[in-house]
């Protein structure tokens, strides 16, 4: 039973949406292709762990604090006997373990290594589980799932499932019974109360409203050449078509992602595309997908 849904973070999201406004530096184009990537492979992987069998939760992107560290786990599988803490990670290519550091073979370029990453979370969730009083066994693994991903030297004794014992794994998941009763469920509910919406690492880039092109853009290639046509917004350069409706909803949400101490109004939306839409169209949809807040020029929504 899945409890809750992985969605897009606010980091991966506000660089996409600066990455159509403005010319991003290099640094924060690689950060974002890496942030696409592993969110790419965590959907894929959720793709996978979507009909376990017997009874178990399912908690997808859980982000926790103890003792003021705070720490993010990709996936929590609650069984009867196990708690399953899964880190999945999409890295293509081949890397190598050496010295506790992971690097890629091809650039020799060094990463985080997941494995401590992950032995951090795992303290720090056993530190709130005997916080709560809860006996509990908790097993921590690395998933990489891109079946395009090597890894040399890794040792044998590490969480490390690697993408041909992907099956395996959940293979001896599904095959061990699984019974949960009132305790399982009230760990879980707990656990989503716990959860904070707003990781406080989320960094990006520095930006200003004036440097920030304005307009109204494609939603599959970015461009600005747009123009409407009966009810959609259509792209002059790919022929994309999204219904009207839908695209002010897009840009209605970049602004809340950029600019949230920006009041929503139709003459706000209106500047920010650039005038190319009427602000009775802006209006009837902000009627019809938010509460209003005052009259005439100062209403706003939220």
């Amino acid at each position: 039973m899945l409890l809750k849904k992985r969605t897009e973070s606010e980091e991966l999201v506000g660089l996409r949406c600066l990455n159509t406004r403005m010319e991003l530096a290099a640094k924060d184009k690689f950060h974002l292709s890496n942030l696409e990537k592993g969110y790419r492979g965590e959907i894929a992987f959720d793709r996978l762990t979507e009909n376990l069998s017997e009874e178990r939760y399912v908690i997808d992107d859980l982000l926790l604090q103890v003792n003021n560290s705070f720490f993010q786990i990709d996936k929590v599988v609650i069984s009867e006997r196990l708690i399953h803490l899964l880190d999945v990670k999409y890295h293509e290519g081949d890397y190598y373990l050496e010295s506790d550091q992971l690097y890629s073979v091809k650039s020799s370029r060094e990463f985080k290594n997941p494995v401590l990453q992950l032995k951090r979370s795992e303290t720090l969730f056993r530190q709130l589980l005997q916080y709560l009083k809860i006996n509990y066994l908790v097993q921590a693994s690395v998933v990489f799932n891109n079946p395009e991903f090597t890894l040399y030297q890794a040792p044998m004794d590490q969480p490390i499932i690697l993408p041909t014992q992907i099956n395996r794994f959940l293979k001896e998941l599904n095959e061990t019974p699984s019974k949960l009763d009132e305790k399982h469920k009230l760990l879980a509910q707990k656990l989503l109360s716990l959860h904070h919406e707003k990781n406080p690492f989320t960094t990006l880039p520095e930006y200003d409203y004036d440097q920030l092109e304005k307009g109204m853009h494609c939603r599959a290639c970015g461009s600005f050449n747009t123009l409407i046509k009966n009810y959609d917004l259509v792209c002059c350069k790919c022929g994309e078509k999204e219904r009207i409706d839908q695209a002010v909803l897009k840009y209605i949400q970049e602004l809340k992602v950029l600019f949230p101490e920006i009041k929503i109004t139709a003459q706000v939306i209106h500047e920010w595309c650039q005038a190319k839409i009427s602000r009775k169209t802006i209006t009837r949809v902000l009627k019809k997908n938010f509460l209003s807040t005052g009259r005439t020029c100062d209403t706003f929504y939220e």
